[in-house]
């Protein structure tokens, strides 16, 4: 369409000012869609009136303080509230404690610092429209020039040197933010120590059935059998329990003592019955297949067999160590007892580093 076509009384009147607020320009041949220009621009109250200007800075330096208290708070919460309490938040229903209150109180943070500087923006830095023809990309002496004196003259429209309280409270509240980011990496630790290299078993410990959860008599493993067992005292309903499992699982085998080939196996047997860890030392699966004829012991997931009636040591696939054996005896009650921990560490780890 050009201008022809658009009726007279449709197109703005030309006006020699340049472009700015309230000025048009025409539309021809070469551009037939006219500029309308920007609106007249409308002071706010912040801009005559300096108490209202005052509200606003208030206002901004109370959001930033709330910021402060929120990541407080949420610091706090980190610290004070124990993992496993649960509340109860309508409609949610039953919900961890930690985690309400952590995301409570970081996002009251981070909400209030986006408040704080949305309402500074809107009631006391500049608003006044400005348009700019635009420029070649390469940046020229004048263009550095022009660059350095509109961020001294934003800086100066921004008021930040003129408003303290603001500046001071923004700078506390982003200063104290990013504690929360560093508060998480708690979560990080503590260092294990050497629980990794320790489990439940201690000298007069039960061995306790998997199964029955009945502590184990000498007669009850038949010869050729295979029974998992683990520690008196660790209940399945426990918070740590598949943790402390996982380490102290065990494989009872009991074998015709004269078939047991190595020294120390018979020696920390009973009568035959020996204790394996149950745990495989390639990748840490459980192993749960046993062959009577050969008295070899199976990990299902990568066949990594281990002879029993010698030490547990490796004789075909990727385990690159033998099964930790656990020192048991009898009590005066009868009952199978560890006579310690385990002399290795359990599982695949930690055994080339000492």
């Amino acid at each position: 369409m050009s201008s022809q076509d658009i009726p007279e009384e449709n197109l703005p009147a030309e006006q020699d000012a340049p472009h700015g607020h309230g000025s048009v320009r025409t539309a021809d041949e070469q551009n037939p869609f006219a500029d309308p220009g920007l609106p007249p621009h409308e002071h706010r109250i912040q801009d005559t009136d300096e108490r209202a200007a005052k509200r606003s800075e208030r206002t901004v330096a109370l959001l930033f303080t709330l910021s402060m208290l929120a990541t407080v708070g949420f610091i706090a919460s980190f610290v004070a509230i124990p993992v496993d309490k649960s509340v109860y938040i309508f409609p949610l229903g039953h919900i961890s404690a930690l985690n309400f209150a952590l995301g409570m109180t970081l996002g009251v943070a981070l909400f209030a610092i986006g408040a704080g500087a949305v309402h500074w923006a809107r009631t006391l830095m500049s608003d006044e429209e400005v348009a700019d023809e635009r420029h070649p990309i390469e940046a020229d002496p004048e263009t550095r020039a022009k660059v350095h004196a509109d961020f001294k003259q934003g800086a100066k429209e921004s008021v930040i040197g003129r408003r303290k309280l603001i500046r001071n409270t923004m700078l506390g509240a982003l200063t104290l933010v990013p504690l929360s980011g560093v508060v998480l990496l708690r979560d990080l630790g503590p260092l294990p120590g050497t629980k990794l290299r320790h489990t439940l078993w201690s000298k007069g410990k039960l061995l306790v059935n998997m199964n029955t959860h009945e502590p184990l008599r000498p007669s009850d493993v038949a010869v050729g059998s295979l029974t998992f067992a683990m520690p008196e005292g660790l209940e399945e309903h426990d918070e740590e329990f598949m943790t402390e499992i996982a380490k102290a699982a065990l494989m009872i085998i009991r074998l015709e003592p004269e078939a047991i080939k190595d020294k120390r196996e018979l020696e920390w047997s009973h009568e035959g019955i020996v204790a394996y860890s149950k745990i495989c030392t390639h990748v840490g699966c459980p192993i749960s297949l046993y062959e009577q004829q050969t008295h070899h012991a199976l990990c299902p997931c990568h066949q990594s067999t281990f002879d029993l009636a010698d030490g547990a040591r490796v004789i075909f696939g990727p385990a690159g160590h033998a099964l930790p054996q656990l020192r048991i005896g009898v009590n005066d009650e009868g009952y199978l007892e560890a006579l310690g921990d385990f002399e290795e560490p359990v599982g695949p780890a930690f055994w080339e580093r000492g």
